[in-house]
């Protein structure tokens, strides 16, 4: 279990808290969303739980042990914008072999083609590249996925296909997956459980996430 227990965090002693006492927990193969309002901390404390930023208090643990420092993190996160995540003077080739080479079931989900490879990032649309993205860092060694606003740039097509291939490798490998949004439907449809992070509350959702996968 992915689990952030009594965390706070503020860039700087004098600074107002971004997060405040939160916990979130998810277990591995369910799918919790994370809504609420901008300003409200949901990007910090998707940064927090991946170990991208150290907590003021509180601490993350993995199975009860802290995130690893010097070895691959089995918490990744996707941003919103996936430029940010690639080096651009690299063939996606090589972007896809850096670290830990993904599965090619992943590949597959994502629906990337052969054709991209020897591409640039410039070369892919909006949509691809971060379909590259996800490949970059859903491998072997992903126990836990983080999802920040991951497809909210994209045309509604292109956002299923995503998640199509999303929740059907994470449920292959029963890795757990954060979604961050402010999206409430996108939530419903993809969610076992929506933490709202206004009012801490919980939301039940009727149906499992694979719902999406149907329904696209």
């Amino acid at each position: 279990m992915l689990k952030g227990s009594r965390l706070w965090f503020r860039y700087g002693n004098r600074q107002p808290w971004v997060v405040e006492d939160r916990t979130v927990a998810v277990a591995p193969g369910e799918v919790l969303g994370l809504m609420a309002p901008s300003g409200y901390g949901k990007t910090t404390l998707g940064k927090l739980l991946a170990g991208y930023l150290a907590p003021t208090r509180g601490s993350v643990t993995v199975d009860e042990r802290s995130l690893p420092k010097k070895r691959y993190n089995p918490v990744q996160l996707v941003f919103q914008n996936p430029e940010l995540s690639v080096n651009p003077r690299w063939r996606i080739r090589q972007i896809l072999a850096e670290g830990c080479p993904p599965d090619p079931a992943c590949l597959e989900a994502l629906g990337i083609h052969s054709g991209w490879l020897n591409r640039y990032p410039h070369e892919l649309s909006g949509g691809e590249l971060q379909r590259i993205a996800i490949a970059r860092i859903l491998n072997p060694s992903t126990q836990y996925l983080i999802a920040d606003e991951m497809t909210a740039m994209l045309d509604a097509n292109t956002q299923a296909l995503i998640w199509q291939g999303v929740l059907a490798f994470v449920a292959q490998q029963q890795i757990g997956l954060i979604v961050i949004s402010h999206d409430d439907p996108l939530l419903q449809r993809l969610c076992d459980r929506i933490l709202l992070l206004a009012d801490d509350a919980v939301s039940k959702v009727d149906g499992p996430a694979k719902v999406f996968a149907k329904t696209a």
